[in-house]
């Protein structure tokens, strides 16, 4: 299985703005210079951001205005959220602003890494899945997964504490 780290910014950011305002306009919604710069910041991110990822990312926005603009930019389709149990939630550009990507999570530190997976391998499962939903009477729109493990600097700490308590026990 071919796995690559995601990133695929939206290549034309004029034309994001363009989807994204068409968007909000459905809902009867602005697109205000905060949703823009907003949109912007998760669109240049390389994963999927915290709060705190993204107001270090545009510290000139109030806490309170990221939160409630996130909320509305998540209702009207343009922000995915990713709730993370344990952890604070990630916030992304929703499919299809973004391309269609998995994540690895991390249940030590809670991070969040984008990957793309195959496209065949993808269309594979998509498949699979929409006939196990059809056999429930459910109608499959889309999937998205989400592989839990330790990421690199969390596996070396629990290995080197491992090491440690290996090594007390011999006393």
């Amino acid at each position: 299985m071919q796995v690559q780290h995601h990133y695929d910014p939206h290549p034309d950011i004029a034309e994001l703005h363009e989807l994204v305002a068409a968007r909000l306009s459905h809902q009867k919604s602005r697109y205000t210079n905060v949703r823009r710069e907003l949109v912007e910041t998760l669109a240049s991110a390389r994963q999927p951001l915290t709060l705190s990822g993204i107001r270090a990312a545009a510290p000139d926005l109030a806490s309170s205005s990221i939160y409630r603009n996130l909320e509305l930019l998540e209702r009207c389709g343009v922000v995915h959220r990713l709730s993370v149990s344990g952890h604070y939630s990630h916030f992304e550009l929703a499919e299809p602003l973004l391309s269609h990507h998995h994540h690895l999570v991390c249940v030590a530190c809670g991070s969040v890494k984008d990957i793309q997976i195959d496209e065949r391998l993808d269309e594979l499962l998509s498949d699979s899945l929409a006939v196990q939903a059809a056999g429930c009477g459910f109608t499959l729109l889309n999937h998205n997964i989400e592989l839990h493990g330790r990421c690199s600097p969390c596996e070396s700490t629990e290995s080197t504490d491992s090491d440690l308590r290996r090594d007390s026990s011999i006393c």
